[in-house]
């Protein structure tokens, strides 16, 4: 068995306003670091095995930080990176919410290819398949991997049983922490999601009209916890966006 701590990275400038995904150059802003910082103490009582983080920088940023109480370095694995949103990557929000593929990332997800990119099935899977990899690796142990909103969404609905059609409905904010227990004989349990070290408090209700696909996280989803580089068409929650 092993314990998967999935982590989002912090805000950038871009957090909400652009569907970022692979956009290189994209770092944390001020308030993204001290949300890491708040997470690192969140997580410092842990004994972790292992960092890994996707190649993006506000993920590797954000690695960094949540690391550094551990001495561990961070190891990068791109299967756990941003959805590849392919000739969408980078555009405004507001404007990609007027192309006809919009109303489809919101309600059937698991239809979409991002024109020049990457369908949302294929993140889930080669995301699934890091997590059961570093499971696998890393047994009896607690390991660390820092991604984003839509991609750690989309890991949390396969291992939940949930059809990738429903995983808007689970919220991922900014450097918030989800926590998988998975082991080789026993189902998978969720020991908790969406954790962060800011004081709790009850989100409104995502405006469907305004969702965004690109606002939860790279893949269109994650308005205010993702970055541009981050922003995700499938989520629709402000924390959430790529």
């Amino acid at each position: 068995m092993a314990t998967i701590v999935l982590v989002r990275h912090a805000t950038t400038a871009a957090t909400g306003k652009r569907l970022g995904g692979w956009t290189p150059g994209v770092h944390l802003d001020e308030a993204g670091r001290g949300q890491a910082e708040r997470t690192a103490a969140l997580l410092s009582g842990l004994e972790l095995a292992a960092v890994y983080a996707s190649p993006l920088e506000r993920t590797q940023e954000t690695a960094r930080i949540v690391a550094q109480p551990h001495g561990l370095p961070v190891q990068t694995r791109r299967d756990i990176g941003e959805v590849d949103y392919g000739e969408w990557t980078d555009e405004p929000l507001e404007q990609l919410r007027g192309r006809p593929l919009w109303p489809v990332i919101q309600h059937t997800p698991s239809r979409v290819r991002f024109p020049g990119g990457e369908s949302i099935r294929g993140m889930q899977s080669r995301a699934v398949e890091a997590v059961e990899f570093l499971a696998a690796e890393h047994t009896g142990r607690t390991v660390v991997a820092v991604s984003h909103a839509d991609v750690i969404k989309a890991v949390l609905a396969h291992f939940l049983g949930m059809p990738l059609d429903t995983f808007q409905r689970l919220h991922v904010a900014p450097a918030s922490v989800s926590m998988l227990h998975l082991a080789p004989d026993a189902a998978p349990m969720l020991l908790t999601g969406n954790l962060t070290g800011e004081a709790p408090t009850v989100p409104s209700p995502p405006d469907p009209a305004s969702s965004d696909p690109a606002s939860s996280d790279p893949a269109p989803s994650d308005p205010a916890s993702s970055d541009p580089a981050s922003s995700d068409p499938t989520e629709r929650q402000q924390g959430d966006t790529p």
